[in-house]
């Protein structure tokens, strides 16, 4: 249990506030050199300084803590995250508050680490950014591979002696750490550069084996979306057998270590040459079938004698010559057909224009029935105006009068 500790500031003590409040502030740094806390993070806050503000809770209570920039964070601070702290308590005068300065941050156990990866598994498979159907797949003979790692590390030494007992190529380097604060970043700014450049044939991503903890870099959003976004193949080769990165789903393929990462991106020169033999036996044994097949193809021909050539030629010269009089027959009927139609044409044309001519006489007939002469002839008379419209009441002034052999004015 927490002892109380005894007071040492007497009744009697008048202090200004500055003072009260330093005093206040060597007692708490005096008092907790250093602390350990776990709880969980909230309210994170980046300030343009780089500093690092955020709260650190637990469902009885919250205290204000600080990460100084460059203080090295091994993952992403996320909001909700149970971590473990280490640090001092310290106060700040102008605000009248206490709060933790971070000295080192850790995930409060693995069980926290492998949920906080679970969840940021299924948002990002929710994206597509594991789809089959992203995946490209390798080439067979790479001319050029770059690696993403860190140059010192045993992870890039044992890629180089593979490469080099299998199939020697050429390898280009993106230096990059491979735990700490910056790994993330540098590892995805690797990918994208392979990628800018166009100057590899494929990627492979690679650190050798460390705790949970230490490999949290490659389960970082940016490593997996660069992963997931680039255009050229590549491999995961993260850790050893049994660690799974968020990297190793969003690559095209996952080797459990940077040496199987080697070798599933070169095949070896025995199992070449292996190959090679293989297809000269399948070609050998193909050729000679073939020249089998040809060589029973000519015992079975019989040769033909010039004479029965000569027949079957003349057989075919008869059956040609019986098809083309069929042909020109058929045409020569089509042209007796036309050319009696043509005979035929004046006949026709004569026939039409004695129609028309009775149609024409018809029309003229019916026109003259139609004529107000004939009214005429038959006693009538039309009375017009002055305007010489026709007149049809009493009381209108007649100016003259139209009868069948004459008009007559008034």
């Amino acid at each position: 249990m927490l002892q109380k500790p005894e007071p040492f500031v007497k009744p009697d003590m008048i202090f200004s506030v500055s003072d009260a409040s330093m005093l206040l502030k060597k007692v708490v740094e005096t008092a907790f050199p250093e602390i350990r806390i776990r709880g969980e993070l909230s309210q994170i806050t980046h300030a343009t300084s780089g500093h690092l503000y955020m709260t650190i809770k637990d469902a009885g209570a919250a205290i204000n803590a600080i990460i100084w920039r460059g203080t090295p964070v091994n993952f992403k601070l996320e909001e909700g995250a149970e971590v473990i702290i280490t640090g001092r308590f310290t106060t700040y005068p102008a605000r009248s508050n206490y709060q933790v300065i971070i000295t080192s941050i850790e995930m409060a156990g693995v069980g926290a680490i492998l949920k906080m990866l679970e969840e940021r598994k299924h948002k990002l498979a929710a994206e597509g950014l594991f789809d089959e159907s992203r995946k490209k797949p390798l080439p067979r003979f790479p001319q050029t591979i770059g690696v993403v790692t860190s140059p010192t590390g045993a992870a890039f030494q044992d890629i180089q002696n593979r490469l080099r007992e299998r199939f020697p190529v050429h390898v280009l380097l993106y230096p990059a750490t491979v735990q700490g604060a910056t790994a993330a970043e540098e590892v995805a700014a690797g990918i994208e550069y392979f990628n800018r450049m166009n100057n590899v044939d494929v990627i492979i991503v690679a650190r050798g084996g460390g705790a949970l903890e230490d490999l949290l870099p490659f389960s970082e959003e940016i490593v997996v979306r660069a992963a997931a976004n680039s255009r050229i193949p590549l491999i995961s080769g993260v850790g050893h057998e049994p660690d799974w990165m968020l990297i190793d789903f969003a690559a095209d393929v996952r080797a459990p270590t940077p040496t199987g990462a080697a070798e599933t991106v070169v095949p070896t020169k025995i199992s070449l040459i292996q190959e090679l033999d293989n297809l000269s036996h399948r070609l050998n044994t193909a050729f000679i079938t073939h020249l089998g097949n040809l060589k029973r193809g000519l015992a079975n021909i019989t040769p033909k004698s010039p004479k029965q050539v000569l027949m079957e030629q003349s057989q075919r010269l008869d059956d040609l010559s019986h098809t083309m009089d069929i042909v020109i027959d058929k045409k020569l009927q089509y042209v007796h057909q036309k050319i009696e139609l043509m005979s035929r044409f004046p006949m026709i044309l004569s026939n039409k224009l004695i129609t028309l001519n009775q149609s024409v006489q018809h029309m003229g007939q019916m026109l003259n029935s139609l004529s107000y002469k004939n009214v005429l002839q038959r006693g009538y008379a039309i009375v017009r105006d002055k305007d010489n419209k026709i007149i049809s009441t009493y009381s209108a002034v007649p100016d003259s009068i139209e009868f069948a052999d004459g008009i007559l004015n008034l």
